[in-house]
């Protein structure tokens, strides 16, 4: 069943029927979802808009009622926050120490940056652009042996680290530890085939997903490619967590979609503007270059964000000049992070592999 659906979704003549696709992202009744309640005393750990997240008490969370533990949050981002993770998955996650699927092709020589590269040759950006295809942070994947191993670990991003704490804690699945994250990038004619991610030796903790950029089909079917899968539609600021029955279950993304909104350059109806968003009182705006943008410096409040997040991203994010080519790249493609945890619980390495 779940390789039926995923062809008919895939199909482009004639295009499938997506009416039965499940759209969380509009308010409506449905018995294929239930809404589960948000942790709401959360909110005390930050103010509105400082992680690049609306106030919690904003935010919406469904449960499917056939796949028990698949937890599902339209939108919870700011404009600013989608442009922060957006400019972090191009610009920095994509530097070494990371691998990308580029390393094996021996496309980038030795220390050029994919998306400085990309960016400066003209004559190869293109090509460039649509060849990355993923990037893994911490525990590197490998995708031949399916295994994890300490031989190839390295630095795992402290600020999506604490995103996915503070999400976890949100939706009440405490003490998660982000250890390894594959970051997918997809263009207009991309897929994902059915599997299901059980490398991990911890295979209780949940999965997080985040996506931005264009929408995406998704599939979720059950624990064998027998059962029917539901299908739901990701739009960009979207957040999946598997966890649950669902951790395990078979998923895919058939077909990519263009969206027609584009929520990383909504203005913020409260602050006035998307500059406003990281701008009050207590900051002033000067030339300082950081990748020939303007940006924000804060003379006091030294709180406003936390420390792990960059402040010249979020300031040069405001900057049009600056967001420019992030903006160019996702009218054309989707980006999703995959966040998950790979040690049990008090575990601080990978057992030695004989």
């Amino acid at each position: 069943m779940f390789k039926h659906d995923f062809k008919f979704y895939k199909r482009r003549r004639p295009p499938p029927d997506l009416s039965g696709v499940l759209d969380l992202s509009k308010d409506f009744c449905s018995s294929a979802v239930i809404a589960r309640r948000i942790n709401q005393t959360c909110d005390d750990m930050i103010r509105d808009g400082h992680w690049g997240l609306k106030p919690v008490d904003e935010w919406r969370m469904y449960e499917l009622t056939d796949r028990q533990g698949l937890l599902f949050i339209p939108n919870p981002f700011t404009a600013l926050g989608q442009r922060y993770w957006v400019c972090r998955c191009l610009k920095d996650f994509t530097c070494k120490p990371q691998k990308l699927n580029l390393d094996a092709h021996g496309d980038l020589q030795d220390g050029q940056k994919w998306w400085d590269t990309c960016m400066k040759d003209t004559e190869r950006g293109k090509s460039l652009l649509q060849k990355l295809r993923w990037v893994t942070l911490g525990y590197h994947h490998n995708w031949d042996t399916k295994l994890y191993s300490e031989d190839s670990r390295g630095p795992f991003p402290e600020d999506l680290a604490v995103l996915c704490q503070y999400i976890a804690r949100v939706v009440g699945l405490n003490d998660f530890s982000a250890e390894a994250a594959i970051v997918n990038y997809y263009h207009m004619d991309s897929t994902l085939a059915g599997h299901t991610d059980h490398s991990e030796l911890n295979k209780e903790a949940p999965l997080f997903s985040f996506s931005f950029g264009q929408s995406a089909l998704f599939l979720l079917g059950g624990l064998s490619v027998d059962e029917k899968p539901a299908a739901m539609f990701i739009h960009s600021g979207d957040i999946i967590i598997m966890s649950g029955v669902s951790r395990l279950c078979y998923h895919g993304i058939p077909r990519i979609l263009s969206m027609d909104k584009t929520p990383w350059n909504a203005v913020d109806s409260r602050a006035g503007c998307i500059q406003r968003e990281c701008c009050d009182d207590s900051v002033v705006c000067d030339t300082e270059d950081y990748g020939s943008a303007r940006r924000c410096r804060k003379e006091t409040n030294s709180t406003f964000y936390p420390s792990c997040f960059s402040s010249e991203i979020i300031h040069s994010c405001t900057e049009s000049y600056f967001w420019e080519p992030f903006g160019n790249y996702l009218r054309t493609s989707r980006i999703n992070m995959n966040v998950r945890q790979v040690l049990q619980p008090a575990m601080k390495s990978l057992p030695q592999q004989l």
